[in-house]
């Protein structure tokens, strides 16, 4: 099996969210993976999002020949996986599985979050992740002629989603 690559690390992750440096990276990096092959796939297509996987694993991304796709990389996919990852992991963090069932993790210095909270905190991570894609998705209408992978497909491959359905702002 190929090895697969993640376009962030965990240490990114924790950089640039909201989820503290003290959580344990084991509970993270398979929710990285989630957003990453439920999103960032989707909207990169099979083929481009196989170019990037292939560019990353090899080491080339920072080849000046890929400069095109370090960018895309750097300023437009990581931004969006960084947002959905922060979305995807939200419902489950609190939570473990382990031989004794079912736990719930209560910190002994803050209050649990309602639901209402958990849900009103997920529609915003999932906004800037909107937000994020939206940008993507302009800046591959206007650059599509630098990434020959995203324009072209084939049956087998995943097509790429060049629509966001945008749910951000307030409404009152």
């Amino acid at each position: 099996m190929a090895r697969k690559a993640l376009f962030i690390s965990v240490a990114d992750l924790k950089k640039r969210s909201m989820i503290e440096g003290n959580v344990d990276s084991s509970k993270i990096v398979q929710y990285i993976e989630v957003a990453q092959d439920l999103h960032i796939q989707n909207y990169l297509g099979g083929k481009l999002y196989k170019k990037m996987q292939q560019l990353v694993v090899s080491g080339e991304i920072v080849d000046l020949d890929n400069a095109n796709y370090k960018t895309l990389l750097d300023d437009y996919i990581k931004p969006m996986l960084i947002w959905y990852t922060q979305s995807t992991i939200l419902p489950y963090i609190m939570f473990s599985i382990t031989n004794g069932g079912v736990g719930k993790h209560i910190s002994e210095n803050s209050e649990t979050a309602t639901h209402d909270d958990m849900t009103y905190l997920g529609q915003r991570m999932n906004d800037t992740a909107e937000f994020y894609t939206k940008r993507f998705l302009d800046y591959m209408c206007s650059y599509s002629n630098l990434y020959p992978e995203y324009t072209s497909s084939s049956n087998e491959d995943m097509h790429p989603d060049r629509d966001v359905n945008y749910t951000g702002g307030w409404y009152i």
